[in-house]
């Protein structure tokens, strides 16, 4: 298959499709992929021993600031963020990180709900979808 396609123009103009890179590749999924200057996570989940909702959404948002500062963004370039908490009476407390992680003016659009992870002592799971940063000349 080409690496090109028909840019709607007639003749022989084409535009090069951009290469998916990912990152941290299992035999399962990625924790990363980025396409067309944007920056797709998987989702996110803590890797601390802390139980408490607090402990684990730092330790979350902690792991995303490192792999949006592998692709090249950051928490100023959130397009899109989906969280899923074990309880829904633990969004006061997730959010009160969460406020204090998210730059002011810089606060994403995001969803939040309930639902059952895949391991039980997970208490939250958060995945983004971010903007790279403009190349610098």
């Amino acid at each position: 298959m080409s690496n090109h396609i028909a840019s709607g123009h007639t003749g022989a103009q084409a535009q090069t499709v951009a290469e998916v890179q990912r990152h941290h590749v299992s035999t399962r999924y990625s924790e990363a992929a980025v396409f067309n200057g944007v920056v797709y996570l998987a989702g996110m989940v803590p890797e601390c021993a802390a139980t408490d909702i607090r402990s684990q959404t730092a330790d979350v948002l902690a792991q995303i600031d490192t792999r949006l500062a592998e692709c090249g963004s950051d928490n100023t370039r959130l397009l899109r963020v989906q969280i899923y908490l074990t309880d829904i009476q633990n969004i006061a407390a997730m959010n009160e990180v969460w406020d204090a992680w998210v730059p002011a003016g810089h606060a994403p659009p995001r969803a939040t709900v309930q639902a059952a992870l895949a391991d039980p002592a997970w208490q939250i799971e958060v995945v983004v979808t971010a903007a790279q940063r403009p190349a610098t000349v």
